[in-house]
């Protein structure tokens, strides 16, 4: 969902298995969104790091990058690899990570925190957006 007031800005939603190095190297900004696996990056997720890691490592100094984790418990785990990572990278935070926790919770709870949940991304995603349009 695109925020009506931001323009310019090109968003390309792509599956990790199909990013390579040329098109993070492309990108204005990169923006990452991964679940947590057992405390940790998912392995999709550092596949991809890993995969374009070496090929980024220069032409990429200073690209702005977010990044999303989503997973049920300590998904701060995640958020930490990945930012240890593009500290190699150099690349430069536009935004705080989103963390989204969601613990065992009801049914009902589960749909009400998913309706919250999907107002703090699109939130979060205007505001990154915005910042890569402004820089």
């Amino acid at each position: 969902m695109r925020h009506p007031d931001i323009t310019g800005i090109e968003v390309v939603d792509a599956n990790v298995v199909d990013v390579d190095a040329a098109d993070v190297r492309d990108a204005a900004a990169f923006v990452l969104a991964t679940p947590v696996r057992f405390g940790g990056l998912a392995g999709l997720s550092r596949d991809l790091l890993e995969r374009i890691y070496y090929p980024c490592l220069e032409g990429t100094t200073g690209k702005p990058y977010a990044l999303l984790v989503r997973g049920t418990t300590d998904a701060s785990g995640a958020a930490r690899e990945v930012e240890r990572i593009v500290v190699g990278l150099r690349w430069r935070a536009i935004r705080p990570p989103l963390i989204i926790e969601r613990g065992e919770a009801g049914r009902v709870v589960q749909t009400a925190l998913r309706e919250v949940e999907t107002l703090r991304c699109h939130a979060w995603g205007a505001e990154v957006a915005a910042t890569v349009a402004l820089s």
